[in-house]
């Protein structure tokens, strides 16, 4: 479990914290159902965001039983597990598809298709968490 850490952040910006943090968990839920967009980074986003600025999104996310093991991970030794890299490379080789399929521009389908391999490239080299 993730240690409880307090971080100050002024009220100032805690609004803005507070407001990325639910973008965020929103656009990773989208995620789940849409391959344009991906689940993961969002999804840590949005527990990043939200421990400076809703300490409850926070420790809900933290503890919910899908997404939380994988931020505990993330935060623990930086290690996304087997599934999910292989469920983000799947959707980033079927989005590329889709692209090379449908885009009006092929600089756009290739531009994208590039910035994918690179992230698959960077997630792969990711460690796995232990057993």
């Amino acid at each position: 479990m993730i240690e409880k850490t307090t971080v100050q952040t002024s009220r100032r910006w805690r609004w803005a914290w507070w407001l990325l943090a639910y973008i965020s968990l929103g656009l990773g839920i989208i995620g789940i159902v849409l391959p344009v967009l991906p689940t993961v980074p969002f999804i840590l986003l949005a527990a990043y965001a939200a421990s400076r600025g809703s300490q409850r999104l926070h420790d809900w996310l933290v503890t919910h039983p899908r997404m939380g093991p994988m931020i505990r991970d993330w935060h623990e030794t930086g290690a996304v597990s087997r599934n999910a890299k292989w469920l983000a490379t799947t959707m980033m080789i079927a989005t590329s598809v889709i692209l090379f399929l449908f885009s009006p521009r092929l600089w756009l389908a290739i531009g994208v298709s590039v910035m994918m391999a690179l992230v698959a490239t960077w997630l792969w080299l990711r460690p796995e968490p232990p057993p």
